[in-house]
């Protein structure tokens, strides 16, 4: 008798975003993240509802298997954003190595004109932020030295702070540990 293996998600197949120009993009992210271009897909109609929809769909390698993906669609109206939603919160965050890595694309990317925020230091992890020609507001992060002892510490805390945020809709104070550390000075930070 076969026993039915448990359902459990092996991991993300692809992220898919809008863009507003395949070619524009593919180039983007080969250029400023060095992500290889892989597959594209072309079709007239939507496979899944048969919809009458001319697209575009590109995918590019984010590595360690991770694909990111995006559609043109030049039939559609002009693509917006959730105007209730602030810029900052829709984004994809890429993993880099260390914090010299993360520090090495920072340099890059400016000296390429790109507008770039942080580093910022978030505990477990440090960050810079841009925005691509789309306007999907991308992150790179490396992981801190002390990364395993925060997110321990963050794992035991998990389900009380969801439980109060839901009670409350206010921000409980059980890992206010992961940001009150002493912090370097802007000019270290950026080093």
């Amino acid at each position: 008798m076969n026993t039915p293996r448990p359902l459990k998600i092996d991991r993300i197949h692809h992220v898919a975003y809008r863009c507003k120009d395949a070619k524009q993009t593919v180039e983007w992210y080969g250029r400023m993240l060095k992500m290889d271009f892989m597959l594209a897909i072309a079709e007239d109609r939507v496979p899944s509802t048969k919809a009458p929809d001319p697209y575009m769909h590109i995918f590019l390698d984010a590595g360690s298997g991770n694909v990111l993906a995006f559609f043109e669609l030049p039939t559609q109206p002009e693509m917006g954003r959730d105007p209730n939603t602030p810029a900052w919160v829709q984004h994809i965050a890429f993993r880099v190595a260390d914090r010299e890595t993360l520090l090495a694309y920072k340099a890059h990317l400016e000296a390429e004109g790109v507008e770039v925020l942080g580093v910022t230091d978030h505990g477990a992890f440090h960050s810079i932020y841009m925005f691509d020609p789309n306007g999907h507001r991308v992150e790179l992060a490396c992981p801190d030295p002390e990364e395993a002892d925060m997110l321990r510490r963050m794992d035991e805390v998990k389900w009380k702070m969801l439980e109060d945020w839901s009670l409350t809709k206010r921000a409980p104070k059980h890992a206010a540990f992961f940001h009150e550390r002493e912090f370097k000075p802007a000019a270290e930070a950026t080093r």
